[in-house]
């Protein structure tokens, strides 16, 4: 849970510029791609990631901008893209100019539970990753570059002449 502001602030800059690192390596060849029935494309994946961000936000009482989390992936990666940096900002402004460090600890109805201010970022970040994640994957199977966000990726270890960890 945060507590404090400023360290969600420094977070959510970390993440939100991983995120975009990640979407950065997908090509629109294979946006649609679906190798197994039982998950996402990467389109949706990568389009679930960017409309939680204000469906989650809204529903915290934040008035985050972005796409409705009824709709659809749009077709090119440059518009997720596009849609995401524009929500990811508005997070970052809508936390900062409305709520503060003594609110962390108020208590909220989220999705049949109550959460604290400072629980609902923190699981935005986890949720985010989490996805963030299983896209990488998906990008591994695609055959597209993955970059490394919490250490070197494959392909890093690579550029800095040292062997990846089997």
């Amino acid at each position: 849970m945060y507590r404090k502001i400023e360290d969600f602030l420094t977070d959510w800059k970390y993440e939100s510029d991983s995120t975009l690192s990640v979407f950065g390596n997908i090509n629109n060849d294979i946006l649609s791609k679906k190798d197994n029935e039982n998950v996402r494309t990467i389109a949706v994946l990568a389009w679930h990631i960017t409309i939680t961000l204000n469906e989650m936000m809204n529903k915290a009482g934040l008035k985050v901008e972005g796409p409705s989390e009824h709709s659809k992936p749009p077709a090119t990666i440059e518009e997720i893209i596009s849609a995401y940096k524009s929500s990811a900002l508005s997070v970052l402004e809508q936390v900062k100019a409305n709520w503060t460090d003594n609110q962390l600890t108020d208590e909220m109805p989220m999705y049949g539970e109550t959460w604290k201010k400072g629980v609902i970022l923190n699981v935005l970040i986890k949720h985010q990753a989490h996805h963030r994640g299983q896209l990488t994957i998906l990008m591994r199977f695609a055959g597209a570059k993955v970059p490394g966000v919490y250490g070197p990726s494959k392909e890093e270890w690579a550029q800095m002449n040292l062997p990846a960890m089997d």
